[in-house]
């Protein structure tokens, strides 16, 4: 059974976590599966945007317990294993981000722990109306706090601190209302509405969603004066390209503009 399956689609490329009996759980094996995976697409001209999902009952229920439980069998007690698997993780959460395709994760069922890490993670995010998230490792005496950094770079300091000391759930409703995740549907709907945003921001033009998207991060960690001059230099770079100049002309003609080169 292939643990992380991928279907195109166009422009867009359907990655599926595909390890239900373990709740699609961020193993050694899915680890690797996903970073070679994102790695591939990160030279990926034609994919201009990618979903990620997960079969069976939940979207991706965190790090594998029972993994990292054998790890405690090394000489040092697991030391050297759990930093290199959370070296890992980091280095796939890091590869989404800096991946020039904007990636949306596609959630049903469970995010949690790591899992929730995930969606945090992904640049958008369609759930379920039913679907949970949480940072539940507190309940286990591990406070989740590799999580930590990407839920508190998309939701408020208390609420995620609340999340983090309580183990608690939140909705799909809440979720939405706190900015982790974008819209929340219904289940006969996750899929189509996830596709439809991916097709919407794939009919974009390609070199414009990349310049952004590379540059939406690196602002996010400058000053606001400092950002407004990055900004504004990636502006010139953007107007300069032919692909812009045919988007202006084709809006001021009033017609569609004809990105077949781009």
């Amino acid at each position: 059974m292939t643990i992380l399956t991928v279907e195109r689609r166009g422009a867009v490329a359907h990655l599926t976590m595909n390890a239900p009996e373990r709740l699609n759980a961020l193993s050694d094996e899915m680890l690797a599966a996903l970073q070679t995976t994102l790695d591939d697409f990160a030279n990926d001209a034609t994919t201009r945007v990618i979903t990620l999902a997960g079969t069976g009952k939940a979207f991706c229920a965190g790090h594998d317990l029972r993994q990292m439980t054998a790890m405690r069998q090394n000489p040092d007690g697991g030391a050297a294993a759990f930093k290199d698997l959370f070296d890992r993780c980091t280095a796939v959460m890091t590869r989404i981000q800096t991946l020039p395709q904007p990636v949306i994760a596609q959630v049903h069922g469970l995010a949690t722990a790591a899992g929730c890490q995930l969606v945090a993670t992904c640049d958008l995010a369609v759930a379920t109306d039913s679907c949970r998230f949480g940072v539940n490792g507190v309940n286990i005496g591990l406070f989740c706090s590799t999580p930590m950094v990407a839920l508190t770079r998309n939701i408020t300091r208390k609420q995620a601190f609340e999340m983090l000391t309580t183990g608690e759930f939140i909705s799909a409703e809440r979720a939405v209302d706190l900015g982790l995740i974008n819209k929340a549907v219904p289940e006969a709907d996750l899929a189509s509405a996830t596709a439809a945003l991916a097709e919407r921001i794939a009919g974009k033009l390609g070199p414009a969603v990349r310049i952004g998207k590379e540059a939406f991060y690196q602002q996010l960690e400058m000053s606001t004066a400092q950002a407004y001059a990055f900004a504004g230099d990636v502006m010139v770079q953007n107007m300069l390209r032919n692909d812009t100049k045919e988007g202006i002309d084709a809006f001021l003609e009033k017609r569609p503009p004809d990105w077949s080169q781009d």
